[in-house]
């Protein structure tokens, strides 16, 4: 397994800032994680056409159709012919700010996959769900229903982003980490395969820095970081994908 750090860019940047993709490619010539920057759909050719071949290049998201009459939308094959070999899904922002359900992403994931894309589906429970106990069964139910029959090593990463933890600076403990990373893998083996849920990705995400990330990387079952604001800088993102290549296997 080729550990994984993945940068979303979110509704940030412009042409000027490629300018932090060949300074993370000077800073990463041959890495030994996989890196990937989801950027806005505006700089998505362009980004890709920079950071090849050192750093992949995904969407943030995709519609379940493969055309049509959906304005404002973007396929997953538009998102492939423009450079793309990943798609970010179901992140919190888009299920809370678009309605998105389970399905809506298990949808989106088949089109993902029917496109040659890998989907990253992410998962998580806000702070309400948190504070009641109710952590477990909500990453369950978003595993079962986001995640659509025929997932594999080769087409899927889960994101595990606890809503309470993204843009805040709060960051669960590590124990909690560990328990929902651990959850996750368990779940997929008992409805993959050991085999399969083995080879799976499983990245952590919520206010990921170069200054807590060495102790993220060290907890079982977290094979990367998604990350949000500190992957807009080099600087930043670089050190966080040097605490992932030094992280124990």
């Amino acid at each position: 397994m080729r550990k994984l750090a993945a940068g979303n860019w979110k509704m940030n940047g412009t042409g000027a800032d490629l300018a932090e993709i060949e300074a993370l490619k000077a800073a990463h010539p041959a890495p030994s994680a996989e890196i990937l920057i989801c950027p806005p759909a505006t700089l998505l050719a362009r980004l890709s056409e920079a950071a090849a071949p050192a750093i992949a290049s995904g969407g943030q998201d995709c519609h379940a159709a493969p055309s049509g009459a959906h304005t404002g939308d973007i396929s997953a094959d538009m998102l492939q012919d423009a450079g793309a070999s990943y798609v970010i899904l179901g992140h919190s922002e888009r299920r809370s700010d678009h309605n998105e359900a389970d399905a809506d992403v298990a949808a989106k994931t088949r089109a993902a996959w029917a496109a040659g894309l890998i989907a990253v589906v992410c998962v998580g429970e806000t702070e309400a769900q948190r504070d009641a106990g109710q952590t477990l069964g909500v990453i369950g139910a978003q595993l079962s229903g986001s995640v659509p029959g025929g997932a594999t090593p080769e087409n899927l990463v889960i994101a595990y982003e606890p809503v309470w933890a993204i843009g805040t600076g709060r960051v669960p403990s590590l124990d909690q980490i560990a328990e929902v990373h651990d959850f996750m893998r368990a779940e997929l083996a008992t409805r993959l395969g050991a085999d399969i849920a083995a080879g799976i990705r499983l990245l952590y995400g919520g206010s990921v820095k170069p200054d807590n990330a060495s102790e993220i990387f060290a907890v079982s079952n977290v094979d990367g970081a998604l990350v949000g604001g500190a992957s807009l800088k080099a600087a930043d993102f670089s050190a966080i994908i040097a605490a992932l290549e030094t992280a124990p296997a």
